[in-house]
């Protein structure tokens, strides 16, 4: 079974920063792409920012400029830096990794998990 988890949220004001990580582990046999969304209370969920395998990134609008997604493939682990930090960034962030996992005695591709999800608010 393959677990993520995330870490790095909190409080922080205003123009602030933060950093969340991501590390998957578990019978990963490879990483494709691995992304964060987040999802505001009364909102459905959104992509902020993912990454491929060879770390082409592709990120929201709404954060481009402020936000930085990376990987190191060696750790299995994702990486979201967020800077000049807005109340409208205020939600759960949530982790994804698109895989291929050993399980059961097979090789299963594309397999899709999420991390439990990590809170971040951004208040005066």
């Amino acid at each position: 079974q393959v677990q993520l988890v995330e870490s790095g949220g909190g409080l922080v004001q205003p123009g602030g920063s933060l950093r969340l990580s991501c590390a998957a582990s578990g019978s990963i046999l490879g990483i494709d792409n691995m992304g964060w969304y987040r999802q505001a209370s009364g909102k459905e969920r959104e992509l902020v920012a993912d990454i491929t395998s060879g770390s082409s990134t592709n990120y929201a609008d709404s954060v481009k400029g402020r936000f930085t997604i990376s990987r190191d493939n060696a750790k299995n682990t994702v990486y979201l830096q967020m800077n000049s930090l807005k109340p409208e960034d205020t939600a759960v962030y949530y982790c994804n990794a698109e895989l291929t996992e050993y399980s059961g005695g097979q090789i299963h591709r594309d397999v899709n998990y999420w991390g439990q999800g990590t809170q971040v608010t951004v208040s005066s």
